[in-house]
């Protein structure tokens, strides 16, 4: 369970074409500009309150620099404009300049706007958003289409460029010239698109004896080819024998799916246009360097970017410059100006470690003494590295499992984890895989068995899975999200629902979570879990005096049995563990207990009353599984827990 976390919310990083706009089109450092944003597609679409703007500028090749106040201030931070005839528009008036708005120095050059706009509580928000500023003199832009755009075969375009001052003008489409003008700063004309894939379009303007271009590309689709994918392929990477990569992605009701990457340089482009089989996508790419490591994203319909929902690694774009130095040497740098979101990254000769102990035996389950363990409060630097030099203390104290709050990527740079982005990434901020796998092969060294704190019940807006399926009219999961409740964080039952709660009751979600379980224990050698608040397992919609979701429920058990059994077909001679932070009603944890799982046992009010010396409520009979009738001694009994603090 979790009461509390530090978290950042970013918007979905939905690919919403011509979200910014500026008046003039080529806008400069040293006049007005007005920024027009376009709120369609976006967290905000139909969003009725104040928008604001958290907004600095690029600085001598530095963004995000002489920030106007702190996030949700809105006293000082801008507010927008909303258009009467179009409620999903915004101006916002940078005036008289941006030297003057941003307090920057006039020496100093300035290249873009920075902006993420907010609403007035902070959230929903945009993703970040840069706007070029360019310099005096002879510009030359596109105003439409914008770059990177998708067409049907045989669409009608309009080709529109603009130029800072009066020039001579020409359009080009694939080298080939289409229209010219004199003496002008605009220039248009229609063209169509009779053939597939990449098109390039050029812009060229000369006056006063200088000659700029600018150039972007469209891209003309093409159909989706059905092919039977290769046997034995699992979800996400697949690395081949032959050093080639097959990636999988189940994306059920989709049309197309490219992928995007370091290999094509982040373009659209018909060779890396995935084959469809059913619900699956699959594309196998060769001719990779098995030395590079590889970053790329899923496009999906032309209109969603996403990593990888299956990503062992991903870069941040937002929070991984927080990760303490010598944490994860020699991070791979994120794809700046060519994407946004996280992406998921792959090295095909990853290094690989070697385990000093191969078959752990692991301590009997009706013997553990658990260190609950948040790697970063436990140690100063944050690492696994550090945790590791610890561990004598922690064997001294007769501790025989740690279990891990979340390791896993989470929202935001600074948290406990119950905010899940991506279940089979491990956070950065701790280290590397190796590192992790030394950390485990340590304790296992010291007779010390490891379990990871899971949470399926929830995620927040940075999940691939929520992203693939979003209704951002209504701001919520789609109705046709294979993984996730489309309501039921916005039902009168708070209390059992945090973020966007999964539909626990999907094929879908149990395939998903299931191979997570999988992942962590054939990767990690993870000797059990501890499944966050399973008792929000369940579709029931829980009100009034059990909004907690405490009541027996059956659907519930027989899911919660299901992830056991896959954990124990794991290993079934030395099973691993499987821990439910439950507390619900003795009736449902009685049957849990007695097919084999631990329950967690909260006995922090009555130890608190017990070291105050109160006569009262001092009972601490209930850690008894004999006291709660239960065959078998599974309560974790515990006085206190993270949420206690």
């Amino acid at each position: 369970m979790k009461k509390i976390f530090s978290i950042l919310l970013f918007l979905l990083p939905i690919i919403t074409f011509s979200q910014v706009t500026t008046s003039p089109s080529l806008p400069t450092a040293s006049e007005e500009v007005t920024i027009e944003f376009n709120a369609t597609g976006t967290a905000l679409e139909g969003y009725t309150g104040d928008l604001y703007a958290h907004t600095g500028v690029t600085v001598d090749g530095v963004r995000w620099q002489n920030v106007i106040e702190s996030w949700g201030n809105n006293t000082t931070q801008p507010k927008l404009t909303r258009d009467n005839s179009n409620p999903n528009v915004y101006t916002l008036l940078i005036t008289p300049d941006a030297y003057t708005f941003y307090s920057v120095e006039t020496s100093k050059t300035i290249t873009e706007f920075n902006f993420v706009f907010r609403a007035s509580s902070g959230s929903p928000q945009s993703s970040d958003i840069f706007v070029p500023i360019y310099a005096d003199g002879l510009n030359i832009t596109f105003t439409n289409p914008t770059d990177q755009s998708a067409y049907n075969l045989n669409e009608t375009i309009t080709i529109s460029a603009e130029s800072s001052i009066s020039a001579n003008l020409e359009i080009q489409v694939n080298g080939v010239s289409e229209k010219t003008e004199t003496n002008t700063t605009s220039i248009s004309t229609t063209y169509n698109l009779t053939s597939t894939g990449t098109q390039t379009l050029k812009a060229i303007a000369t006056a006063n004896s200088e000659t700029i271009e600018t150039t972007i590309s469209v891209y003309v689709k093409t159909a989706t080819q059905n092919a039977t994918q290769p046997t034995g392929l699992k979800y996400g990477i697949n690395k081949n024998a032959d050093n080639t990569v097959t990636f999988l992605l189940k994306a059920p009701n989709k049309t197309d799916v490219l992928i995007l990457g370091d290999f094509n340089n982040w373009t659209f482009d018909e060779d890396y246009q995935m084959y469809k089989d059913g619900d699956d996508f699959w594309l196998t790419i060769p001719n990779l360097d098995i030395n590079e490591e590889y970053a790329y994203q899923y496009l999906i319909d032309y209109t969603i970017k996403i990593a990888d929902p299956y990503s062992e690694k991903i870069l941040d774009p937002s929070n991984d410059q927080y990760i303490k130095d010598g944490n994860y040497p020699n991070l791979k740098s994120y794809p700046t100006n060519l994407t946004t979101g996280y992406v998921s990254t792959f090295l095909i000769n990853e290094p690989e470690y070697t385990w000093n102990v191969s078959n752990f035996i692991k301590p009997a389950q009706d013997n553990l003494i658990i260190y609950e363990l948040l790697i970063r409060d436990f140690t100063e630097s944050d690492s696994f590295k550090e945790a590791l030099t610890h561990l004598d203390y922690l064997e001294n104290l007769g501790v025989n499992a740690i279990e891990l709050m979340p390791v896993n990527e989470f929202e935001g740079a600074d948290s406990w984890g119950y905010n899940p982005a991506l279940y089979m990434a491990l956070d950065k901020a701790y280290g590397t895989k190796n590192d992790f796998k030394e950390f485990v092969d340590a304790c296992h060294q010291r007779g010390i068995a490891v379990l990871a704190d899971v949470v399926f019940n929830h995620s927040y807006s940075q999940s691939p899975l929520l992203q693939m399926y979003w209704n951002s009219a209504e701001n919520k999961p789609a109705a046709d999200n294979p993984w996730y409740n489309e309501d039921h964080n916005l039902v009168d039952n708070t209390s059992a629902h945090w973020g966007y709660d999964f539909n626990h009751e999907s094929p879908y979600t149990t395939e998903f979570f299931n191979d997570v379980l999988s992942y962590w224990m054939d990767e990690y050698k993870i000797d059990g879990f501890r499944f966050d608040f399973t008792k929000g397992f369940s579709n029931t919609l829980y009100y009034g005096s059990d909004n907690w979701a405490s009541d027996y429920d059956q659907t519930r058990i027989d899911i919660l049995k299901n992830y056991a059994d896959h954990v124990w077909s794991n290993n079934p001679t030395n099973k691993p563990y499987v821990i439910f932070e439950h507390l619900a009603d003795n009736s449902e944890e009685t049957v849990l207990a007695n097919y084999g799982i631990m329950l967690w046992g909260n006995l922090n009010f009555n130890y608190n009353q017990n070291t105050m010396g109160y006569p009262t409520s001092t009972d601490i009979s209930w850690i008894s599984y004999k006291q709660r009738g239960w065959n078998n001694p599974n309560v974790v009994g515990y006085m206190e827990s993270h949420d206690e603090e």
